[in-house]
């Protein structure tokens, strides 16, 4: 309550001391009204007086704004309370609906050049992220604290993957190598050498055995873990390979390349099943439908899924710097559907790991975008980096996304 003094000019000291005039004169107060018109210097009080009951007037209308300000001011609250969680069924939003709420949770600074990379550990409350700056740093994202540096690579690293156990990392780099660190002891166990030019992404198979990656000289590999021996390589794109990313079942490889193609490869005999054309540029990120989104697509696609009969897909999404992103069936090479929003390159993207029925992605236009794609719309887009977004990963079980940046920082949000 603030403690200034309120000035009233002389019109409205009138008004006031002849409207408690007539109200003492209204109660009956004979003798405290005589005193009060003295002091106060009110002329006696004329029949019909404008002031009359004018001072109960103000005071109901005073109750009234009073009360009016009380209900705009919850009203207020609520509204900002459900800008920062997500409206009133914050308490009864189930895990398949959480996604991210701004503000960032925490903001991780250490990195000296642009993220490239950040993924989370499948096992421990772990985010990892690598940069231009050749180093990998690990952070504990529900308190923020930065754990440790990983060095050993002498440029840009360009991909992190965890292994199903979290114990085993797989990093790979500009300097043409891929680098396997054990999780426990962060020592660095392997480095494998094979590719002709900088190694643009790298991922392990489900068994964990074995690891594919890509690279600017046009190829896949598959690589053994334990021995460190190059074993399969795949050929066909006429450009860059950008990432590679293998199916929930392990049996089929999808790899996005600058021929502005996605291509769809067996992993066991190399063989290119399906050449995804579409896209007008340079295709940058590649990823796979999770069984628990297979449903939603087929019904948004008008795909029979019949009881009993083959599961539809597998699907695959894929962002472009032509600035859209497109879901594919991954077999037969249809494009399915294209989300027009962001206003710049897509730079990465995934299904919502819960509930399958949203993609979220990152764009050089400095935004996360949360889509509908049922309804092929924009459904929330959050202001997430001062920057360039690079990357994001979203928790396969807790309420976290974690995304980086151009411009140096790694940011952790919660969902909600």
């Amino acid at each position: 309550m603030s403690n200034s003094k309120v000035t009233l000019s002389t019109r409205q000291k009138t008004e006031l001391n002849s409207a408690i005039a007539e109200y003492f004169h209204s109660q009956g107060f004979h003798e405290s009204v005589e005193c009060f018109r003295k002091e106060a210097d009110v002329a006696p009080s004329a029949p019909n007086s404008k002031y009359a009951g004018l001072l109960e007037k103000k005071w109901t209308s005073v109750i009234r704004l009073q009360k009016k300000v009380m209900d705009l001011e919850q009203k207020l609250s609520e509204i900002q309370k459900e800008v920062v969680e997500g409206g009133a069924t914050r308490k009864t939003r189930l895990a398949t609906d959480w996604i991210p709420r701004p503000p960032e949770r925490y903001e991780l600074t250490g990195h000296r050049a642009p993220v490239t990379r950040v993924v989370f550990h499948p096992v421990y409350s772990l985010a990892v992220s690598s940069s231009e700056d050749a180093t990998i740093k690990v952070w504990d994202y529900e308190t923020g604290d930065f754990e440790r540096t990983l060095k050993g690579h002498t440029d840009a690293v360009q991909d992190l993957a965890f292994d199903h156990t979290g114990k085993v990392l797989a990093s790979c780099s500009a300097d043409m190598s891929i680098r396997l660190w054990d999780f426990t002891t962060y020592e660095c166990v392997r480095t494998l050498q094979g590719h002709d030019h900088n190694v643009s992404s790298v991922c392990f198979m489900p068994s964990g055995d074995f690891i594919v990656s890509c690279s600017r000289d046009k190829t896949i590999k598959m690589w053994e873990v334990a021995t460190g021996y190059c074993v399969k390589t795949y050929v066909g794109h006429r450009e860059w390979v950008r990432e590679v990313r293998v199916s929930p079942d392990g049996s089929l490889l999808a790899t996005c390349s600058n021929d502005q193609t996605v291509r769809v490869w067996v992993a066991s005999t190399k063989e290119c099943k399906a050449e995804l054309r579409g896209h007008e540029h340079v295709v940058e990120a590649v990823a796979w439908a999770p069984d628990v989104a297979l449903p939603h697509i087929a019904e948004t696609c008008g795909i029979e899924n019949k009881k009993g009969g083959p599961t539809p897909g597998p699907f695959l999404i894929s962002g472009s710097r032509d600035k859209t992103i497109k879901l594919w069936d991954a077999l037969t090479g249809v494009c399915l559907l294209t989300l027009v929003g962001h206003d710049n390159w897509v730079r990465g993207l995934t299904f919502h790991p819960g509930g399958g029925k949203v993609i979220v992605s990152v764009s050089d236009d400095k935004t996360i975008r949360i889509w509908d794609y049922k309804n092929q719309r924009c459904q929330k887009t959050l202001d997430a980096h001062a920057h360039f977004v690079t990357s994001l990963d979203f928790h396969k079980s807790g309420p976290y996304v974690v995304t980086g940046s151009v411009d140096q920082t790694v940011k952790v949000w919660e969902c909600r």
